[in-house]
Parts: structure tokens; sequence; C-alpha cells
């Protein structure tokens, strides 16, 4: 399978552009969400799959009132570097395999929008796993109604690299399957609140506001356009 990440000018970052760095504020928002209504508060937190660091950026930012050290790892050199450049004393970042990292004492975890990309995406959580308290998990779900018609799961394969494709039941169940327990999860309105969207998921943005409100699961299965936030330990 061609390795689309590990370059030091990868296609990931040819074909993305940015590194979808511009989601990584909504995504921390999302983090936050669910760490503060269960009252957790990290000291040390671990993104695995950072990408371009800016989900840690955004965490630092907003938690700048407590002593928090974050690491962030990734097997993307371009990437790695370009998180590299701000340089903030407390935010660290490592191109290598997490897997491999002999450290394993984290409070917390993250893994935003990764594991859809890994061959063994069971054995690479459950490796991960292990080494943190607690672990937080953002998970496309990308097999609805939708996608199914439109054929869109071979673009998000073609494109980003997404090689598994997750219900909220499949994608819950696979966390079971790794030896989590699942503490709270909720849908994200990824295709809703985040930023750049075209003229026609605006439009379709309305139609999935007013169903959300009815039936949320009737409207990810049809619609499509949210993600699952999962936290376990």
């Amino acid at each position: 399978m061609k390795d689309i990440y590990s370059n030091k000018n990868s296609d990931y970052l040819e074909k993305t552009k940015t590194w979808h760095a511009e989601d990584s504020p909504w995504k921390a928002k999302q983090a936050l969400k669910i760490l503060n209504k269960h009252n957790i508060n990290p000291q040390s937190v671990v993104e695995v799959g950072c990408g371009v660091g800016e989900i840690l950026y955004s965490l630092n930012e907003k938690m700048s009132d407590k002593q928090i050290s974050f690491e962030g790892f990734d097997i993307a050199e371009d990437a790695i570097n370009i998180a590299k450049k701000k340089n903030v004393k407390n935010v660290n970042f490592h191109v290598k395999d997490f897997t491999s990292c002999e450290k394993g004492n984290y409070d917390l975890l993250l893994m935003m929008d990764v594991f859809e990309h890994v061959p063994d995406y069971i054995g690479f959580i459950q490796k991960c796993n292990t080494k943190a308290k607690y672990k937080i998990y953002h998970i496309p779900l990308e097999i609805h109604l939708n996608s199914v018609l439109r054929n869109r799961m071979i673009y998000s394969r073609q494109e980003v690299g997404h090689l598994h494709y997750f219900t909220k039941e499949t994608a819950l169940a696979t966390l079971e399957d790794t030896g989590q327990e699942i503490i709270d999860f909720f849908y994200t309105p990824c295709m809703v609140e985040r930023p750049n969207k075209s003229l026609k998921t605006k439009i379709a943005n309305v139609f999935r506001r007013i169903m959300f409100a009815i039936s949320p699961d009737i409207t990810v299965k049809l619609l499509g356009g949210y993600s699952l936030l999962v936290i376990t330990k």
C-alpha cells in the first residue's frame, strides 16, 4: 500500500494543502467540551497523528491557566516541520510512530480523525490505548445513505486516504473491542459548523439542522455530515 504521509514532501500535504489545519480550533473545542462535561483536567496530553499541530496549539491557548504538557506524534515529516515553527515551550512534536514510543503514562490521548487512515486500525488502537488513562477519539461517520448514493466513500479513499468507514454503532464497537470503557459520546456537526463550506453544503445544512433537532440518529444515517466524539478509559 502506498504511503501518502511519511515523505518529506508528502502526497497528503499536496492533496489537502493545509493538512486540515483550518478545522483544528473547532476540533479542539469539541475535545474541551467533553473534558469539561466530565471535569477531567489532564496534566499531560499526547496527540497521535497530530498533523501540523494546530489542535494542540488551540488547546494550549484555551487551557493556558493550567500547567499542561502537550506532545504530538506523526509519521509525516513535512507536517511536523510545520508544527515546530511556532516553538511554544510546553508543546513538543516528534516525527515518530507513536506505537513504538516507550513512554506510556499520559493523562489524555487524542486521536482526532486518524485511525480510519491506518491499515491495521484495530491493532493500532490497541497499542495506543495502553499509553494513557483517558482517550478522546473523533471519528468520521461516512456510512450513510447520502454517501452511498453519491459514491463519496471512494472519494474519501482516493483524496484523503480513508481506508475504513464507520457508523456510530461500528465506531463504538471498535473501541469496545479494543478493551476500552466508553465514558461518553456525542455527534459533532462537522459539516454544519466547520468553515469553508460550499453553497451546496450550506443548502444541505438547512435540512440537516431541521432534521437533527427532530431525530439525530436518522439524520446522521440519511444525510451524514456528522462525526462522533468519544471519550474512553
